[in-house]
């Protein structure tokens, strides 16, 4: 077997496509779970406690007289809780889709020609 034709069997079974499927799809996903964060969620609990300090930017936040940044750490901190409080959110709502399409009843196959065929001579065997 061939370099080429080895690769191309590697690469062209479905796990590798599912998992680079898996990971556009995740960034894309990333993106618009940061924009909600960011856009959204960030300001809407922010803007209140900024004003409140008399601050337009959490990066004003500095330790005096030195370069250290504290406001932009507690602003990641935000970020990251938000985010994954989002996340938890969005996944918890797709489980309870799934549960619901999971708890449909199944309607039981129907017996089979020699399932029918063995009742009947079981039920004979009775009489």
């Amino acid at each position: 077997m061939g370099l080429f034709s080895e690769f191309k069997q590697f690469a062209v079974k479905g796990n590798v496509i599912d998992l680079a499927v898996g990971v556009v799809i995740g960034g894309a996903f990333g993106a618009i779970v940061k924009s909600m964060v960011d856009d959204i969620i960030t300001p809407a609990i922010l803007t209140p406690a900024l004003k409140a300090a008399n601050l337009t930017d959490l990066s004003q936040l500095v330790v005096p007289g030195t370069a250290i940044k504290y406001g932009n750490f507690i602003s990641q901190i935000i970020s990251f809780i938000l985010i994954a409080f989002v996340l938890f959110l969005i996944i918890r709502g797709i489980n309870k889709l799934k549960k619901k399409e999971a708890e449909a009843p199944v309607a039981p196959p129907e017996p089979t020609a020699q399932e029918k065929l063995l009742t009947e001579i079981r039920d004979l065997l009775k009489k």
